[in-house]
């Protein structure tokens, strides 16, 4: 060892007090080579046993990450963790304890990260994030889902003490556009009904009299309905949705026991098996298409709240029926509907 490295070693063990820890600086070309260490203990054979703090590209680096590390000590396997493997642990930790659509969500948004799968992510800043979110080539929609995983991403490395400070909520996503949802018009729901028997146009107005989503009405089963309540349960989504009870009204009365009395398993189904969301738009767009209408299923969840809301229909019921928590806490709290008073708010739509 020549007498330079001999007194830059002593002046280094000056430097540091005991169990402070140490930079070295390791052989042959590399990147960082200057080992950021602490003497954990010693062996069998009294040789030091290293913890691994990190690598810097410089000495004075490699002082900056260890003054940091004895300021507030972390954990150095942790801080090691990718955004792939932190993924993998909230997959394992965190994500089944969440709604089945939130937890399809997050998953569809971590595809769109890819391009940082094997970064460190406590290395991963807010334009990384940003760059995720602006360049995945998706509406709003997909922005929203990958920003939200972020969000759920730091909340869980922060737990871990993966990071300490969260990124998440510096990043932006594209505002979510005016709804364009136009409800069916008087006029059109009289022409439905002049073609009440033709095929499929029975689901059309089962729609608009109910206000079911479109996952909610095709998962309805036969044992659902209660002919002599006069009632379906049903729905999904929020708690204030889930198995909800929509009183029957008496103008689709008819077509609901028809089909109760089929002897099919589901309300609306294809060659006695389940109906897919995605073979029933396809009848409904040949529907949309004969009757020269333009609309979404959807859009009837809107005609069912907006003709409830013409009608005067009580807020407290028409929340109820449409499987949404009332905003007014007194509302939520204090108000309770009977079966009674939804027959009547439903009966309220008198065409």
């Amino acid at each position: 060892m020549s007498y330079v490295k001999k007194i830059r070693k002593e002046f280094d063990k000056m430097k540091n007090p005991n169990g402070y820890g140490s930079v070295v600086k390791l052989s042959g070309n590399r990147r960082n080579p200057f080992a950021v260490r602490k003497t954990t203990g010693w062996n069998e054979k009294g040789h030091p046993i290293y913890l691994t703090i990190g690598y810097a590209p410089t000495r004075e680096e490699g002082n900056i990450m260890l003054a940091l590390y004895n300021n507030d000590p972390y954990d150095v396997d942790a801080v090691k963790v990718t955004l792939k493997e932190l993924w993998k642990l909230f997959q394992e930790k965190k994500l089944l304890k969440l709604n089945k659509s939130t937890r399809g969500s997050l998953t569809s948004a971590f595809k769109h990260t890819k391009k940082y799968h094997d970064m460190k992510y406590k290395d991963l800043k807010s334009f990384h994030m940003q760059d995720c979110i602006d360049n995945c080539g998706c509406g709003y929609s997909t922005q929203w889902a990958i920003k939200n995983l972020f969000g759920h991403l730091d909340k869980f490395a922060l737990e871990l003490d993966v990071i300490n400070k969260s990124y998440a909520q510096l990043t932006t996503a594209e505002s979510i556009p005016e709804t364009t949802k136009i409800p069916f018009t008087e006029e059109e729901i009289k022409i439905l009904w002049e073609h009440e028997k033709e095929e499929w146009v029975d689901s059309i107005l089962v729609f608009i009299y109910t206000g079911f989503r479109i996952s909610e009405l095709l998962n309805i089963k036969i044992t659902d309905i209660d002919l002599e309540q006069g009632t379906i349960q049903g729905g999904t989504k929020t708690n204030a949705g889930k198995n909800r009870i929509i009183p029957i009204h008496s103008k689709i009365f008819n077509i609901i026991k028809s089909r109760v009395e089929s002897g099919q398993v589901y309300l609306f189904e294809l060659d006695g098996k389940k109906l897919s969301s995605y073979l029933y738009y396809k009848i409904w767009d040949d529907l949309m298409e004969k009757f020269k209408m333009d609309h979404t299923p959807h859009e009837c969840r809107h005609t069912f709240r907006s003709r409830l809301d013409s009608a005067g229909a009580n807020k407290k019921c028409i929340d109820m029926l449409m499987g949404h928590k009332s905003k007014e806490v007194g509302e939520r709290v204090y108000t309770h509907k009977t079966l009674e008073e939804l027959k009547y708010a439903i009966e309220l739509i008198t065409s």
